[in-house]
Formats: structure tokens, C-alpha cells, sequence
């Protein structure tokens, strides 16, 4: 299935052009010249939308006006937004970021910088998608646990994990997008020790994917194993989550990092502190985090 994108800019030349580009490799595009075109186009079919490239500056209804009903909508909140200016400030780019922005493009931007950007909006999607869609499923005596302790290896399981621990909250989509990103920190930059700029290069190679399972199959890091615990504690649910490598500087991922803002990861903490728990904290060397989430 195509995923489709809403592009919003008062520049005919700009929609044209970034509509060519993201058609060329498969992408469905729905244009909106103005923030009230777009906004009305979001109240009808913002839930058929995988991300919005929204540009900042437009006559009437501005792209932050717009990037905050979004994010005031309950059914469009984590519809990821990539802004896209001609002011590349680190205070313009902090005021989108802290009105919920996923990305921001500084035009000109390349054709290579576009395609990343959107890739990881859109995967950032699929994932909320797919636990909005195991939220469904049911699970009424999850609501009534108290306690439990989980460990794995594997980003699968993780991801099996992570599905069946949020449906023990209220939120579980909102709670599993956020667990996940930390989970897949603890195997990927804990237990398994690779750097953020490790993780770039090879991702620009193509070889993170091997690169994962080499390290998961070797004796050096392959027996390591990610704890995850739950405990309901009177007005909350606190997830404890543990891995057995040498810890991070967890500080330099917690805001959000101007020089990052193009880059295809590094956005899990910063995700799950805004987004998903309403209380995150490292102890340690940055190898233990408890996540929090008020009932």
C-alpha cells in the first residue's frame, strides 16, 4: 500500500517540485496551497495521512497555527509534521520542535535529505499505526496487572514486548510508541554498544540490518539480554527497562539537537518523553530508565 503525504506551501513551483520527487518512489501526494485548505483537508482525512510537510510561512492561517490543531486533535496528535522554512534559526527551529514538529527542512534542501526525512516520518507512523491496531485487540486482564518482568534479545521481540505491556494502560498506542524507542535503544546503542554515528554510516551503507544480526549472533554481545519491568504503583504505571551494556550520555538525546534534525534516528527519547510517558528518568551510567505513565 502507498502511503499517502499532505504538502502544504503557498508556492506552486515548491508543491510541484516536492510532489515529483516523492511520487518517483511511490508516494501518494494531496496538495493544500494554505493553512486553511490543509486544515480542512486534515478534519476530513487527516487519518489517511502517513506525515505532513507543512511550510511555515503562509498568508492567513500559518503553518504553526496549523501544526498546533494538529497536535491538539486527539486522532491527529501523532500525525508526524515536517516543517519546512527559509529561517533555519536554532530559535525558529526550537519553536516548531516544542509545538510537536517531527522534522525540519531548511530550504533548499536535496532531493537525498527530502527522501530521508519523510522515510523516517513515515516509519515513525507504521510503527504507531501497528500498536493502534494491537490496541484493539482487547486484553481486559492486562488492565488488572500489578507486576511483571520481561527480558529478550532481538528487536522482534521487543516488539512483541512492547504490544502486550501497553495494553496495561489506558493510552496502550500512546504508551507503545514511546516503549518501543527506548526497548530498541537498549538493544541497538546498550546491549549490542553501537554509536549514534556507528548507526549513521551504516544506515547511509546499507548495512545496519546485518550489522545488527552480526552482533546478536556473535559471543561478545549476543548473550546480553534487555530487562523490562512494570509495576502499578497508586496513581501510575512505572516501566523500568535495564540493559547489560556500558551506558550513554542519555542528556545529549533528551532535547532536541538542532544538528540532528535531518538525521534518520536518534529521535527515541525525545519521543517517548514528549509523546508517550509524562515522566522519563536515567539513573546510572545511562543503561537503566524508568518511564512513567499517570493513570
Amino acid at each position: 500500500m502507498a502511503y499517502k503525504l499532505l504538502l502544504v506551501d503557498d508556492e506552486p513551483f515548491n508543491l510541484e517540485l516536492m510532489s515529483d520527487l516523492l511520487q518517483e518512489v511511490g508516494y501518494l501526494t494531496v496538495h493544500a496551497r494554505d493553512g486553511t485548505e490543509a486544515w480542512a483537508i486534515l478534519e476530513q482525512q487527516g487519518e489517511e495521512f502517513a506525515a505532513v510537510l507543512l511550510d511555515k510561512m503562509m498568508p492567513g492561517i500559518g503553518g504553526m497555527e496549523v501544526l498546533k490543531r494538529i497536535k491538539s486533535a486527539p486522532r491527529l496528535e501523532f500525525l508526524p509534521v515536517i516543517m519546512q522554512t527559509a529561517v533555519g534559526t536554532a530559535a525558529s527551529v526550537q519553536e516548531g520542535l516544542s509545538a510537536g514538529a517531527f522534522y525540519y527542512l531548511t530550504k533548499p534542501f536535496s532531493r537525498e535529505i527530502l527522501l530521508a526525512v519523510v522515510n523516517a516520518a513515515v516509519s515513525h507512523w507504521d510503527r504507531h499505526a501497528y500498536f493502534r491496531e494491537i490496541a484493539t485487540q482487547q486484553i481486559e486482564a492486562l488492565h488488572h496487572l500489578d507486576e511483571a518482568r520481561f527480558s529478550f534479545r532481538t528487536l522482534k521481540e521487543a516488539q512483541q514486548v512492547t504490544a502486550l505491556l501497553a495494553q496495561t494502560c489506558p493510552t496502550p498506542e500512546r504508551v507503545a510508541t514511546g516503549l518501543f524507542e527506548l526497548l530498541v535503544n537498549a538493544i541497538e546503542h546498550g546491549n549490542l554498544e553501537l554509536s549514534y554515528e556507528e548507526k549513521s554510516r551504516l544506515q547511509e551503507e546499507g548495512r545496519w540490518e546485518a550489522e545488527l544480526e552480526h552482533r546478536l549472533a556473535g559471543s561478545e554481545f549476543g548473550k546480553r539480554h534487555v530487562c523490562v519491568e512494570l509495576l502499578r504503583e497508586p496513581g501510575c504505571i512505572r516501566f523500568t527497562i535495564i540493559d547489560q551494556g556500558q551506558g550513554f550520555d542519555w542528556q545529549d538525546f533528551a532535547e532536541a539537537n538542532p544538528t540532528r534534525l535531518i538525521d534518520s534516528h536518534g529521535r527515541g527519547i525525545l519521543i517517548a518523553r514528549k509523546l508517550a510517558f509524562d515522566h522519563l528518568e536515567y539513573s546510572g551510567r545511562g543503561n537503566r530508565v524508568s518511564a512513567i505513565i499517570k493513570l
